[in-house]
């Protein structure tokens, strides 16, 4: 029987491991994990042969479609993207649930945190493996409610019920934008149709969406004054859903906040699951976006910004998560505008960008990880209270300088030495640069390389202020189980290697994604219609560019050794509360203050309560009107009850007489 035939158990596996932990957990040692690490792990042997055999013939991918209801479907489709996303997913998910194992020994809630964390790892294949939108979208919404169920895992603490409502509310604000793009391309497609549909048609699925990019994108409406393309309105609605769960500016202020889970939790959402899935939406939509005008310019645009923008409060932060909450929103800043450099190279913004994603992924778990073992062996998240921990943590110190490495992209350029970091963040700088040559535009590229110097210092700056000197406190501390270094040292082995064993195989396999049996798309046609020039020099640019990203790296992690390893700089001069700009990033440019205190509260909760208040007064006027109506009215007709039967006969007899002459007049006019 072919793999293929076994590819709907990725996901069922997880979810059933779900079922069974959730009910029968705490009957079994450590909470039923074994049942999710097992389930897990025969999805990603699952996953892993599917795409050995996609690797060997990318062109026949795996799909399966069953009628859902009406036009719509429920299926499977497994193409190098999803091949890729699913081998990383399940790889990733099984090394930090084991690790959880350790991590979560003396927690009394274990069984419920495996039970959701195999519900999260389910609905995110869920999602990767859809062959359709509206599939997706379902199990978009379900990786939400499984964010929001761990971040607050703890919910006893306030700060964590209160950063799990955080998160979800703030993610629905871009899925409610999802949602609207789905209506607006289904209403189209059903104009489209005529109202009938054809027999086998599923109306939402890819290959048929992407059949009708011509005529969305010659369907015009206003917005705001500003004519635009009825496709250039949905991927922007699409990537406003995006923007939400893969925390791009200005929906990324839940992602720090959601550091109130564990740790094993912020491994999950920042490398595997949630965060990705938005990358991942916009790559899978790739056909659309650069078929629309200006949606690719937007992408880049609001990528790089947000690369820059959290990078510069990565450099302040002491809570040793935070640091790298806010690395992971520049990262996926850099995913994002991966994606945006479609704009001139085309498919192969696809392969860069989601290489990025998965290496990133394998050093940010790593990243994660590390500093949950340090958490877990000394008990607090602030790095001024820390130093020297390498000496009692020597296989957490290492591990932890292997993904840092990996993530500021150290490596030696035109060559195969490197980590993963190097051979996937570089060339989305490279295309960055491309794109500035092409267009004139060089802000995306002067944003992508200050955040690669942002980047090396930050990390290394985490290094230093932890692992190195001495202990500023008596915290003890140990190295942590076995259980929670091998998947460190294993997460370790990819950070470092990844990216040089698979680069150029990977970005030709994943760029490849739009040319098989399931779709047939024609990149460079569809450029036209989004009025994109692809460029044709790509992969020849100067030999400065292509050594600056390794220069500011480099310049980063002097920097943080001069200032943070040698003390050569007194930053407590710098670090106080009058120094206007420290005051500025510490405070997180006041996200908090503008979009929670003042936006939601004083606008939004304000403006409701009033108006709540005058329409809770206003019908409260309207009922005591008509209620004096009906009293005046009552006491007026009260007076005629006489109680005088002649009275009454007297207004019968007039009453039928009335009657018999309005209906002669009545005839009369017929």
């Amino acid at each position: 029987m072919p793999i293929g035939d076994f590819a709907f158990m990725i996901p069922v596996l997880p979810a059933l491991a779900f079922v069974l932990t959730f009910f029968f957990g705490k009957k079994l040692p450590q909470g039923g994990a074994i049942i999710p690490i097992t389930a897990i792990a025969v999805s990603f042997i699952i996953s892993l042969i599917i795409t050995i055999n996609l690797l060997q013939n990318p062109e026949e991918v795996i799909t399966q479609s069953y009628q859902w209801f009406s036009a719509f479907n429920v299926g499977i489709l497994i193409d190098p993207l999803a091949a890729v996303m699913l081998t990383m997913v399940t790889l990733v998910s099984l090394l930090i649930h084991i690790y959880s194992v350790g991590y979560m020994s003396h927690d009394p809630a274990k069984p419920r945190y495996f039970a959701e964390t195999a519900l999260f790892t389910a609905s995110m294949l869920s999602l990767v493996l859809s062959d359709n939108i509206l599939q997706l979208f379902i199990s978009w919404e379900l990786v939400g409610l499984c964010s929001y169920l761990l971040i607050g895992f703890w919910y006893q603490k306030p700060s964590a019920a209160s950063a799990a409502k955080k998160a979800f509310l703030t993610t629905r604000i871009g899925d409610v934008m999802f949602l609207a793009g789905i209506v607006l391309l289904t209403t189209d497609l059903f104009r489209m149709v005529n109202g009938t549909i054809p027999e086998q048609l599923y109306l939402l699925r890819f290959d048929v969406i992407f059949s009708y990019i011509p005529q969305l994108s010659a369907m015009n409406t206003t917005v705001l004054g500003f004519e635009v393309t009825h496709l250039t309105l949905i991927t922007l609605l699409f990537f406003g859903g995006a923007v939400g769960k893969s925390g791009q500016f200005p929906l990324h202020v839940w992602l720090p906040d959601a550091m109130e889970g564990p740790t094993t939790v912020s491994a999950l959402i920042h490398a595997a699951t949630m965060v990705t899935a938005g990358v991942y939406l916009v790559a899978r939509t790739f056909p659309m976006f650069i078929a629309a005008p200006g949606s690719l310019i937007i992408v880049a645009y609001l990528g790089a910004f947000t690369a820059i923008f959290a990078a510069t409060m990565g450099i302040v932060m002491n809570d040793i998560k935070r640091v790298l909450a806010y690395s992971t929103i520049s990262q996926l800043g850099y995913m994002m505008l991966g994606l945006g450099m479609g704009a001139v190279i085309g498919a192969e913004a696809v392969g860069i960008s989601i290489f990025h994603l998965v290496s990133h992924a394998f050093f940010k778990a790593l990243l994660f990880l590390c500093a949950g073992s340090v958490i877990h062996a000394v008990g607090t998240h602030d790095m001024r209270e820390l130093g020297g921990v390498a000496k009692v943590m020597p296989i957490t110190a290492a591990t932890m300088v292997a993904a840092s490495l990996a993530l500021a992209g150290f490596g030696i350029p035109k060559t195969i030495i490197g980590t993963s970091g190097f051979f996937s963040k570089d060339p989305i700088i490279e295309s960055a640069y491309l794109f500035g040559a092409e267009s004139g535009s060089w802000l995306p590229y002067i944003f992508a390389i200050v955040a690669a110097l942002l980047t090396s210092f930050y990390i290394f700056r985490l290094i230093f202020m932890t692992f190195t000197g001495e202990p500023r406190t008596d915290y003890g501390g140990h190295e942590s189980p076995a259980t929670m270094t091998v998947p460190l040292a294993i997460l370790s082995i990819f950070a470092l290697f990844f990216g040089a064993i698979s680069s150029e195989t990977f970005k030709h396999f994943v760029s490849e994604t739009f040319v098989n049996n399931f779709v047939h798309m024609d990149i460079h046609a569809l450029a036209e219609l989004g009025h994109y020039e692809l460029a044709a020099g790509h992969g020849h640019e100067p030999l400065l560019i292509v050594w600056m990203p390794i220069i500011v790296a480099t310049l980063g992690l002097l920097l943080a050794y001069v200032i943070y390893y040698q003390k050569a700089v007194d930053v407590s001069r710098f670090v106080t509360r009058d120094n206007p700009l420290y005051r500025l990033l510490y405070n997180r440019y006041y996200q908090n203050e503008i979009l929670t205190e003042f936006f939601a509260v004083k606008i939004v909760y304000e403006s409701i309560s009033m108006a709540t208040y005058y329409l809770d007064r206003g019908f409260d006027w309207i009922v005591s009107v008509l209620s004096y109506i009906v009293f005046e009215a009552g006491d007026s007709f009260r007076k005629v009850q006489t109680g005088n039967v002649r009275h009454y006969a007297t207004a019968v007899v007039l009453g039928m007489s009335l009657l018999v002459v309005l209906v002669k007049l009545v005839m009369e006019v017929i």
